[in-house]
């Protein structure tokens, strides 16, 4: 009950700017949880088409995946390398659609959150009373716990988006080294046919 009141306590100090960093917080969430599930293995080099590909056999399975759209490119293509390269470069950068936005957040959130304090602390220094020149001290001391809500949910954003785009990158990144390899073999492949054909 104390934690739903303090996380309560921190969305009111964050003020107007909540709505900004929820929105940053819905898009990390939904980019993070979309590219997971596009960069799992069978959507991009599902095992059995690799082992085609590696062992030379018919290639079989896979049909939805990245490494299936490259060689039905390559079969409809032959002779063509450079097209064939070009449209496996189109299929990597297919697989990092979206992560180049958690760069953003990630830069935004913290800097939103920031605003927010500054913007909380202003309101907290203009209650001072003229008269006096004391605030209120229970009141103050509030205000400025309030003010620092605003930094600590931007950070909370931030740090997500960071660690998870970050890691999205380097899996495609691998992905695409892989795929550099596999596609060799299938162009090698596609080569032999050919001179086997023109013989």
């Amino acid at each position: 009950m104390l934690m739903t009141f303090a996380l309560i306590d921190i969305i009111t100090g964050a003020d107007i700017l909540i709505y900004p960093l929820g929105l940053c917080s819905l898009v990390m969430v939904f980019i993070l949880c979309e590219r997971a599930y596009a960069l799992r293995r069978d959507a991009v080099m599902p095992t059995d088409l690799v082992e085609a590909v590696v062992d030379g056999r018919p290639y079989a399975g896979g049909k939805e995946s990245v490494l299936a759209r490259i060689i039905e490119f390559s079969e409809r293509h032959q002779g063509d390398e450079d097209a064939v390269k070009a449209f496996a470069r189109l299929e990597v950068n297919r697989m990092e659609r979206g992560i180049p936005y958690l760069d953003i957040i990630y830069a935004a959130a913290p800097l939103l959150g920031l605003t927010g304090t500054v913007w909380s602390l202003l309101r907290v220094f203009s209650s001072i009373s003229g008269e006096t020149g004391l605030p209120d001290p229970v009141a103050f001391t509030s205000g400025v716990a309030l003010a620092l809500s605003a930094t600590l949910l931007g950070l909370t954003i931030a740090i997500p988006a960071l660690v998870g785009g970050g890691y999205m990158q380097r899996r495609v990144e691998n992905y695409a080294a892989q795929l550099d390899v596999i596609l060799e073999r299938v162009l090698g492949r596609k080569g032999l046919v050919k001179d086997e054909t023109s013989a």
